[in-house]
């Protein structure tokens, strides 16, 4: 009989503690393994060798040739403190290194990139930083300063990961890297194919690609010599995941380097209040913008009016594009009975359906359920229901009916679902094969768009409502995004439909100033001052939420004063998918308190959301 070793496994993507497995061989911290767990097999991977157990241990069934380097043990455990996961899911996040040895090819560009002055005084204050922000107008040039500090990182014999929102994913980022690197650069996000995946963890493997562009999930490759993270658009909110593990890839880009020696650069036209206190800052101001564009404002909720017709009537005529900024897909938000006021709500979830005319029915955006339109109320049978808020394909018919000889184009997640559908629709609208765009929040979202005359942004106010202390932060992000689309060769004109055009006024030329006053607000309230941390508590029977609230409030009063209960209760959306939603809001000036009361509260019911985005 041989000797035995002992080890703490963890099972990737599981919501399990570590389990204890034995191996007739001394296996290093990392190993990827595979182990079985009742009568299956699941990937693992090695934490730690432990002294021998108590209780009998089940043999690891293989060993593999991959392993999860130090830095990626280092940053799961990291997650799943911080974020309150467990390390299993934590390390699902990361693909593992083979071992090999990594030839260094040489990198020489086959681009040159000129940068004027400004650019250049602003890529020398980003290399004199290992962490910055560059705050750079909509055409101001930062992709050229993103290039050509990438292209220094190569010429050093350094890795780059160039992370992008999940739907920036643009097919003009994707040529630019190509141009300037070739096959140094790949893509990597989740609708890649399973080949094409393999693809390019092959390229990473062999030394041949060294630069990766890609939404959140691109920073936990297995890059050799990583020297330089950019992070491109760094206020979008899909850097935050919406499911466990909730963490930010962009907190942890910062955090990686740190811990890594890593440069990181922030870049935004409208960057987040935390970036712009928090991190050192380089303004890098629009060569067009102001004087080339005009705003227009107009009193209204969310209603396709005769001055906006008339606006994109004279745009089409001068023979430029629009587009239409819509915050709603689909048809409209709700139907709502005219005689009992109810709303035609979804039976799992405590949220309105929405129209899908196309498809003559309502789904819930939530959990999906789709069912038929409905001829009469559910609640009292009344006969008149009618929608309210208008959505996407709603606009779209609209001014297919005002311009009959327009080519209208949609652009959101109904229309949109593939990468492939993407590129066509920009590559058809940039070849002003359409004349007007219609789309949702994938507009603002970084697109290239060569000849917009007219940006209308709807339903603003509706963002700005929000209970979210962000709101006005977000609202008018949003709308310099958006507005920023338009006039890019050539002058641009801006139209905004809101109630509130003084805000929007008062800023629209000048977000730094509004940077500076909310700041202000936010004093000893919020983030960036504050840190926060929500827990909630979900379960199909409310009862059972309920006695679980109670539970974990008495056993946060045990952390007062170091944390702040803010509030608790009835989340606002009570229920999705049949499970009731109770959440509770703590606040604190540190980090560490937060976190050790969120892990006390570690609960099979209990999600843990630290810094979060979403409150409802």
């Amino acid at each position: 009989m041989g000797e035995k070793y002992f080890y703490s496994v963890a099972l990737l993507g599981v919501a399990h503690n570590p389990l204890g497995y034995e191996y007739h061989l001394p296996l290093s911290a990392g190993a990827f393994v595979d182990v079985p767990l009742h009568s299956k097999i699941k990937p693992a991977v090695v934490l730690e060798p432990t002294p021998k157990p108590s209780f009998t241990c089940k043999m690891i069934s293989e060993v593999k040739e991959s392993f999860f380097a130090p830095w990626q043990l280092e940053c799961a455990r990291f997650i799943a403190s911080f974020y309150g996961s467990a390390i299993g899911e934590a390390l699902a996040l990361m693909i593992p290194y083979i071992a090999k040895d990594t030839p260094k090819i040489p990198f020489k560009s086959n681009a040159s990139l000129a940068l004027s002055p400004a650019q250049k005084e602003a890529k020398n204050f980003l290399n004199s930083h290992k962490s910055a922000l560059l705050f750079g107008d909509t055409g101001s040039g930062k992709t050229e300063i993103y290039l050509s500090i990438m292209q220094e990182a190569l010429e050093e014999g350094k890795s780059v990961v160039f992370l992008m929102p999940e739907i920036g994913l643009t097919p003009q980022m994707q040529t630019r890297l190509e141009r300037h690197f070739g096959p140094r650069a790949a893509l990597w996000h989740s609708k890649l194919t399973k080949k094409r995946k393999e693809s390019v963890i092959e390229g990473i493997n062999s030394g041949i690609i060294r630069i990766i562009a890609g939404p959140r999930s691109a920073l936990f490759l297995p890059m050799e010599n990583l020297g330089l993270i950019v992070v491109d658009e760094e206020h979008d909110e899909s850097y935050k995941s919406s499911s466990r593990p909730r963490y930010n890839a962009k907190d942890l880009a910062l955090w990686l380097g740190k811990k890594r020696d890593i440069k990181v650069i922030l870049g935004s036209a409208t960057p987040s209040l935390q970036a712009y206190e928090k991190l050192p800052t380089v303004r890098l101001r629009g060569t067009y913008f102001a004087s080339t564009r005009q705003v227009y404002f107009e009193a209204g909720l969310h209603e396709m009016s005769e001055g906006i017709i008339k606006h994109i009537q004279k745009t089409l005529q001068k023979d430029r594009q629009a587009i239409v900024f819509v915050p709603t897909r689909a048809h409209f938000k709700s139907l709502i009975c005219r005689d009992c006021g109810a709303r035609v709500e979804c039976p799992y979830c405590a949220v309105s359906m929405s129209v899908h005319r196309h498809q003559n029915a309502l789904r819930c955006h939530y959990c999906n359920f789709a069912q038929p339109i409905p001829k009469e109320c559910p609640s009292c049978g009344g006969k008149t229901i009618e929608a309210n808020r208008i959505g996407t394909a709603q606009v779209v018919e609209a001014l297919q009916e005002a311009f009959p000889k327009a080519k209208i184009g949609q652009f959101d997640r109904d229309a949109i679902k593939t990468e492939r559908q993407l590129k066509t629709l920009l590559k058809a609208f940039n070849a002003k094969e359409l004349d007007i765009l219609v789309g949702t929040q994938m507009l603002s979202k970084g697109h290239d768009y060569h000849d917009i005359g007219l940006s209308v942004i709807i339903g603003l106010d509706a963002q700005l409502g929000m209970a979210d202390f962000r709101a006005r932060e977000k609202a008018l992000a949003l709308a310099l995004q958006i507005a920023g689309r338009s006039g890019r060769k050539g002058e641009g004109e801006v139209l905004i439909q809101t109630y509130n055009s003084e805000f929007f006024k008062a800023y629209m030329d000048d977000y730094e100033s509004f940077l500076k006053d909310e700041l202000f607000a936010r004093q000893g309230l919020y983030p960036p001052f504050m840190r926060l941390s929500r827990l909630l508590i979900s379960h199909k029977d409310e009862l059972t939420c309920k006695d679980t609230l109670s539970r974990i409030l008495a056993k946060l009063k045990q952390f007062e004063p170091s944390i702040e209960i803010v509030g608790s209760g009835a989340a606002d959306i009570g229920k999705i998918a049949g499970k009731y939603r109770y959440h509770i809001l703590l606040r604190s000036t540190s980090a560490k308190a937060l976190v050790r009361a969120n892990n006390a509260c570690r609960n099979p019911l209990v999600e843990i959301d630290m810094d979060p985005l979403s409150f409802s």
